[in-house]
């Protein structure tokens, strides 16, 4: 059966946070599309600038949760605060939780999940100086290269890109999980 994957993005995105995932998904042989609240071109964060235009595949307007097998949310401090306000990702985020789909969420990609209040009760990773959101959020932060909760894969920077994608595709290929709720 063939998978498909959304990488869910917009302008400031840490280059190699998009790049690695949608490199290691495409040779897995799942089909991977970029998707922005616009179908404009999307500007990535490399080394403290401006990096890389990428195409947008699709637009939040033109798909949904159920069109997809999983969800990648890179991090890049601009990327994840602009999707963080925008309803539109918000409820993209969550229906994938609601399907029971796996999510997966590096650096500060988190502050995407906080915003969907998918956090809560949830052990999670992310760049150290966004500890302190997901905890108040009610998640269980701890310091690991990559932390899996019930389908939920998060790392904390781009150190952790292999790890990430190792676990983001035993996670897909697993397929949907049941999550627990409160």
């Amino acid at each position: 059966m063939e998978k498909r994957i959304a990488i869910l993005a917009t302008n400031g995105f840490e280059e190699s946070e998009l790049n690695s995932p949608l490199e290691a998904l495409k040779n897995e042989g799942f089909e991977v599309d970029v998707v922005s609240l616009s179908k404009e071109n999307i500007r990535s964060w490399t080394d403290g600038n401006w990096g890389e235009s990428f195409k947008v595949d699709k637009t939040l307007d033109q798909i949904s949760a159920k069109d997809y097998n999983a969800l990648v949310l890179p991090g890049g401090v601009i990327n994840p605060d602009l999707l963080r306000v925008e309803e539109r990702a918000l409820i993209f985020i969550r229906d994938f939780f609601k399907q029971s789909k796996p999510v997966a969420a590096i650096c500060h990609a988190a502050w995407s999940l906080i915003s969907a209040e998918v956090v809560d009760g949830r052990t999670m990773t992310s760049y150290p100086s966004i500890r302190k959101d997901l905890e108040n959020a009610g998640a269980l932060w701890i310091d690991k290269e990559v932390v899996v909760d019930e389908a939920l894969v998060t790392s904390r920077n781009p150190g952790d890109l292999k790890a990430f994608n190792a676990k983001l595709i035993e996670e897909i290929k697993e397929g949907k999980h049941e999550y627990q709720t409160a």
